[in-house]
């Protein structure tokens, strides 16, 4: 695939399959992380457009992974926060996050989300969502 390249970081092995058949359906390419330690060892590989991130995960949570990331890239790549926590907007505030999206989720939620974060640079710029 040659589209804008999108990372998501969640431990739900369901959540994350049915994230990036979404995504590649609509022309992203996708790379995967289960937790925040794999996701920057991803990031090193080739920096995404967009990051999708779960809060709550073992190893590096999401807190934790944002702090590191923003140390290390500064605010060069939007994150949206992908959580069932009650409050998901706190949730993104509290890691300087540029957007959320409550769990569960429609997919016209996702697609508005990344069509709005994901940076013009990575092709993002004039794609349609087909959720």
């Amino acid at each position: 695939m040659t589209g804008a390249h999108i990372l998501v970081v969640d431990d739900d092995p369901d959540l994350r399959e049915v994230v990036t058949l979404m995504l590649e359906a609509a022309g992203y390419r996708v790379r995967q992380a289960e937790n925040g330690q794999i996701a920057l060892e991803r990031i090193k590989e080739e920096l995404p457009g967009l990051i999708l991130l779960d809060m709550k995960m073992p190893v590096m949570d999401g807190w934790s992974f944002a702090a590191e990331f923003h140390a290390r890239y500064a605010h060069r790549v939007p994150i949206v926060v992908i959580t069932a926590a009650e409050d998901a907007r706190h949730r993104a505030r509290e890691v300087e996050a540029e957007g959320w999206i409550g769990k569960p989720f429609e997919l016209d939620e996702l697609g508005t989300a990344v069509l709005r974060h994901l940076t013009s640079g990575e092709g993002g710029s004039g794609r349609v969502w087909l959720g």
